[in-house]
C-alpha cells in the first residue's frame, strides 16, 4: 500500500522551528516526509537531513521530496545515531531538529507489519525490519514477571499482572504467533463486564510490546542531550509525543537543560557551575486545534514541546 501519513501539528511545528532559509535542519523521524516537505520548501541555500529506520519511509519520502534533491539528504538509520550521521556528513551543528514520535499511519495500516490489533497478522511490530527480533519473540520468551513489568510500565495497564499470566498460560499449549492470538489471551485476562467502555482491551499491551521491542523510551532518553548539544545558538528542538511516557521524558529533559543547577535551594548563589543550555519555548505542550482533531483523529493525543538553544550572549 502507499505510504500515507497525515503530519500531526504540521503548522505549529513548522512555525516553532523558526526556519532560516540558509539553515541546516534534521527530521529524525522522516515518515512520509510531510514535515520535511514543508521544511525543504522554505530553504534556499539550506540543507535538510531526513532520518528514518523504516525503508518504506525512506522510499516514500524520497519520492515526495524529489523536487528538493539539491537540498535534501535522506539516511536510513535510527535517530539515536543522529550525531554520527551528521559527523559523516561533516556537520557539527544544526539550526533545528524535529522528532515526530510513535508509530506512523502507514505502519498501523499495513497488516503484515503487525502493529495493529484491528486485523489478524503475524506478531512483528519492528520499526526497522533489519532487526531479527520481533514482537513474537517477546511474547513467547519473556518470563511472566518481565511481561508484567513492560505491560505495567509501558502500557500502564491495571490488568498487567493478569494479562501476563494468561499470555504465559496460552503459550504453554502452543506459541502465540499472530495478533489475534495475543488478543485472545488479553481478553481472557480482563472480565467481560470490565471490558465494556474501556476501548480495545489490547491497546495498552500492544503499545507496551512495541515500545519494548523498538526500545523507544531508551532511545529517546539517551538521545535528547545529544540533540540539544547539536543545536546552533538559537536553534530549536521540536518533539511531538503521543503518550505520557514520552512526554514526561521530554518535559524533564527540557526543564533540566533550562535549569541544570543542582545547588540546594538554601544556597544564596549557585556554586555547582552548571549553566543553562537554553530555554523552554512551550511552557505547556502545544495541542492540536479543534479543526485538526476533526480531520485527523490520530492527532488526539499529540503534544508538541519546543526547546531553544541559548545564544552566546545568553550564556554569558
Amino acid at each position: 500500500m502507499a505510504f500515507e501519513h497525515i503530519s500531526v501539528l504540521l503548522e505549529e511545528t513548522i512555525a516553532n522551528l523558526n526556519i532560516q532559509p540558509e539553515g541546516i535542519y534534521v527530521d529524525g523521524t522522516l515518515g512520509g516526509g510531510g514535515h520535511s516537505y514543508e521544511i525543504a520548501r522554505r530553504l534556499t541555500s539550506g540543507k535538510l537531513i531526513g532520518i528514518d529506520q523504516d525503508q518504506a519511509a525512506i522510499q516514500a519520502a524520497s519520492q515526495r521530496l524529489n523536487q528538493f534533491q539539491d537540498k535534501v539528504c535522506l539516511v536510513r538509520s535510527n535517530y539515536k545515531e543522529m550525531k554520527k550521521v551528521l559527523e559523516d556528513l561533516g556537520i557539527d551543528q544544526v539550526n533545528g531538529i524535529l522528532l515526530d514520535l510513535g508509530v506512523s499511519s502507514y505502519q498501523l495500516d499495513t497488516p503484515e507489519r503487525g502493529f495493529t490489533y484491528k486485523v489478524d497478522a503475524p506478531l512483528d511490530m519492528r520499526m526497522d525490519t533489519r532487526n531479527s527480533r520481533t514482537a513474537k519473540d517477546i511474547v513467547n520468551t519473556y518470563s511472566e514477571m518481565e511481561l508484567y513489568r513492560i505491560i505495567r510500565d509501558y502500557g500502564e495497564d491495571k490488568f498487567a499482572k493478569n494479562i501476563a499470566k494468561h499470555i504465559v498460560r496460552m503459550r504453554e499449549e502452543k506459541p502465540i504467533e499472530t495478533t489475534f492470538e495475543l488478543i485472545e489471551a488479553i481478553k481472557a485476562a480482563i472480565p467481560a463486564k470490565l471490558r465494556a467502555g474501556m476501548g480495545h482491551p489490547a491497546k495498552r499491551t500492544f503499545q507496551a510490546i512495541r515500545i519494548e521491542l523498538n526500545q523507544e523510551l531508551e532511545v529517546l532518553t539517551n538521545t535528547l542531550q545529544d540533540m540539544i548539544d547539536l543545536l546552533a545558538p538559537a536553534g530549536r528542538l521540536c518533539i511531538i509525543t503521543f503518550h505520557s511516557l514520552e512526554d514526561r521524558i521530554v518535559k524533564s529533559s527540557f526543564r533540566n537543560n533550562e535549569n541544570p543547577c543542582t545547588c540546594p535551594p538554601s544556597f544564596p548563589v549557585c556554586v555547582c557551575g552548571k549553566k543553562p543550555k537554553g530555554k523552554v519555548i512551550s511552557r505547556k505542550p502545544i495541542l492540536p486545534s479543534q479543526e485538526e482533531l476533526l480531520f485527523n483523529k490520530r492527532s488526539k493525543s499529540a503534544k508538541l514541546r519546543v526547546f531553544e538553544k541559548a545564544t552566546k550572549e545568553e550564556k554569558i
